[in-house]
């Protein structure tokens, strides 16, 4: 897995813009793929950023790149709670939370909606894409259920941060230099 590839997919979350991203990677084998997760987490643990691999599938990893303080934070908010109680998550603990969200995708291919928690999507956003699907007042980089204004600042400010990442990764930054402390 490329450091371009981790800035185009989590520049946002490098930046403590966002609590987390998702992406797949395709890896030769699976010995490849753990390698490459080791070398991100020591090079970004300093950072207060974790990397997970989700779910192998077809020669690919689903990653997860976050920052465990924010997800904590996060999912503190009483609509993320009542919505991954919904779900069947009986814990209050992220590591715990993040156990669970890897059951229930490695138990099929629909995926979970409540995902979007663990990103730091806005809980009325999840809850709005989980109970009406049809009435969103925004697509961007998730679907806009309250505050589209905010969202749409948010995007923005994403799609800036990817940019900006990525030139500096460009011009010769480590992807560790393009990291910001918690």
């Amino acid at each position: 897995m490329s450091d371009e590839m981790v800035v185009r997919q989590c520049a946002p979350t490098l930046a403590s813009i966002k609590t987390g991203s998702l992406f797949n990677a395709p890896f030769d084998t699976r010995e490849k793929m753990q390698q490459s997760i080791r070398r991100l987490n020591q090079m970004l643990k300093a950072y207060g950023i974790r990397v997970l691999p989700l779910r192998w599938k077809d020669g690919k990893e689903l990653i997860y790149l976050y920052r465990p303080s924010r997800l904590a934070r996060d999912l503190q908010d009483k609509t993320a709670q009542k919505l991954l109680r919904e779900c069947g998550y009986t814990c209050s603990d992220p590591d715990q939370c993040i156990c669970n969200l890897i059951m229930r995708l490695s138990r099929g291919n629909e995926f979970p909606h409540e995902i979007g928690l663990f990103l730091g999507y806005p809980p009325k956003d999840v809850e709005g894409f989980m109970h009406s699907r049809d009435d969103c007042l925004l697509c961007g980089l998730w679907k806009v259920y309250d505050n589209p204004e905010g969202a749409q600042e948010q995007f923005r400010k994403c799609r800036a941060c990817t940019s900006i990442l990525l030139s500096r990764l460009q011009s010769g930054s480590r992807l560790d230099q393009l990291a910001v402390g918690s």
